[in-house]
């Protein structure tokens, strides 16, 4: 989610940085040590948190498990830390960081569920591969979610989430829930995130899918994302 710059958030930053709520640096370090942080509870991570309306809903209702929201910009990810610290929430930290580098922050088989709600579509065809539903980003997340993990997407573009659901299945994934009408179908949703909402009272249909990683995934060829570098995106309508 796309959020006009304010110029007083790098003053701010430095308050949910002191109150472990925001990781802008040293990401690595966490690799491996994450139970440390958050002993017993299940990890899951969402890529691209936006406000921290999803992230923050879900930890509130989840005490039991951790929850890990990665966004690109700082001054994006000041919002859901700046909420989770005001709700007083524990078990929720957001990183500041770029995703493809996501193998480096957590060990194999430390994440168990991924979200991705509203992922950018990079339409033209060109930029197929830094859609966060490409395989190559399906080769990072088996890596650290291993056979069991579960992913679950929603967005309300049909073609990125046609493209998605080919690109699952092509992988190896099982597909264990699908709508083209989320909020029409009798799957829970728990929490909605914020564009989910505006696009919901527009009277745009939600697309969602949950897959899971098998123990036949990572059969098709897949590249390192390490090296992709999103522009930064044009703000939506």
């Amino acid at each position: 989610m796309r959020l006009r710059k304010k110029p007083w958030i790098e003053k701010a930053l430095p308050e949910v940085i002191a109150a472990g709520m925001l990781i802008n640096d040293g990401m690595e370090c966490c690799r491996g040590h994450w139970q440390e942080r958050f002993p017993g509870k299940e990890l899951c991570l969402e890529i691209g948190c936006g406000k921290g309306g999803f992230i923050t809903g879900m930890a509130q209702i989840h005490p039991e498990k951790a929850f890990i929201g990665i966004e690109t910009q700082s001054d994006i990810a000041y919002y859901p830390a700046k909420k989770a610290m005001e709700t007083g929430l524990g078990n929720v930290v957001i990183i500041s960081g770029n995703a493809a580098f996501m193998e480096d922050w957590f060990a194999p088989g430390e994440v168990r569920t991924l979200y991705l709600n509203f992922s950018d579509p990079w339409p033209k065809a060109k930029q197929a591969k830094r859609r966060l539903t490409h395989r190559n980003f399906l080769g990072l997340y088996y890596k650290l979610l291993g056979p069991g993990g579960r992913l679950f997407f929603k967005t309300d573009n049909r073609k990125l989430f046609d493209f998605s659901v080919e690109e699952f299945r092509a992988f190896g994934m099982e597909i264990r829930g699908l709508s083209y009408d989320l909020h029409n179908s009798s799957y829970p949703n728990e929490v909605q995130t914020e564009y989910e909402k505006k696009f919901s009272a527009l009277g745009t249909p939600i697309n969602y899918c949950e897959a899971v990683f098998t123990a036949d995934c990572g059969k098709v060829e897949t590249r390192s994302p390490k090296n992709i570098r999103p522009a930064v995106p044009a703000e939506r309508e």
